[in-house]
């Protein structure tokens, strides 16, 4: 059995109450989650369901009310920013946007070293690392001095991903990665994810609104709802054959091909939401 690398236990994250006086929202209401070693885990949600803040606390940008996040061993809830740079090295992460998360006014190479700067990498070794760094997402060696605004999306988000992987770090929190890209970039770069942790044994945290992005990525899924995960198991099982209703309409949300299969499901999304309130109408007057 694989050992267990980060565990997140009744995790709750309030953010402070918008207005005098107004209580704080609670985005994370006791989330528990774990990753094994060299492990992929979807995590999977509308906007605002809490998927990101839960991806933000473990990258220690959200403040953790209560629980605990245990990374290899070691409780990293509440780090200083000097401890939590002394991780850096283990855990990295990928933003949704490749069009703001890099620097426009640096070159590759610059945007490359950077990582590897903070590890004190001699400039011999660094250019020889952002060789292989290039290759390993398939972009030509002179890459290295052309700038962000001279690559597509598709490879701005490569570029985004060799950053990430620039000190070898054992999880990366991978957040919406591929949301901003077309369906065949899409496909793509979820390959390349899948390359680079069959060589690296590196683990991620996929976190996508799509179900049908994380079924070919992820060993377990995890669906999150109004900041509490509601369903959780087997990807295959999750992503094809969902038990709770909020699995269920994002799977019906999922486009098909079939102009008629996709009527079929926008029919049946409707019949569950309908469903729904009604039985969330009769509850309250119970």
């Amino acid at each position: 059995m694989s050992t267990t690398l980060l565990d997140v236990h009744d995790l709750v994250v309030e953010y402070p109450g918008k207005g005098l006086r107004k209580p704080p929202f609670r985005a994370l209401k006791g989330v528990s989650l774990d990753i094994r070693v060299g492990e992929t885990v979807g995590l999977v949600g509308e906007s605002g369901s809490g998927k990101t803040t839960l991806g933000r606390a473990i990258l220690g940008l959200a403040r953790v009310a209560s629980g605990n996040i245990t990374f290899d061993g070691r409780d990293i809830s509440h780090l200083n920013r000097s401890q939590r740079r002394r991780i850096s090295d283990d855990i990295q992460v990928v933003f949704q946007d490749p069009y703001t998360s890099l620097n426009p006014s640096m070159t590759i190479e610059q945007i490359l070293t950077e990582p590897l700067t903070t590890r004190k990498v001699g400039a011999a070794e660094a250019r020889r690392r952002i060789r292989e760094l290039l290759d390993q997402v398939r972009l030509p060696e002179n890459s290295a001095q052309r700038l962000p605004r001279e690559f597509s999306g598709g490879q701005r988000q490569r570029i985004a991903i060799a950053r990430a992987f620039a000190l070898e770090p054992r999880l990366i929190v991978c957040d919406e990665p591929v949301s901003a890209l077309d369906l065949s970039t899409q496909a793509r770069v979820l390959e390349l994810f899948r390359e680079i942790q069959d060589r690296t044994g590196v683990a991620y945290l996929f976190i996508s609104h799509d179900l049908s992005v994380v079924r070919h990525l992820s060993n377990r899924v995890a669906v999150m709802y109004h900041g509490e995960i509601v369903e959780r198991g087997d990807a295959a099982q999750v992503t094809t054959a969902p038990r709770h209703p909020y699995t269920q309409r994002l799977f019906l949300a999922a486009p098909v091909p079939d102009p008629v299969g996709q009527a079929q499901r926008r029919a049946e999304r409707h019949r569950l939401l309908v469903s729904q309130r009604e039985q969330a109408l009769h509850g309250a007057t119970a």
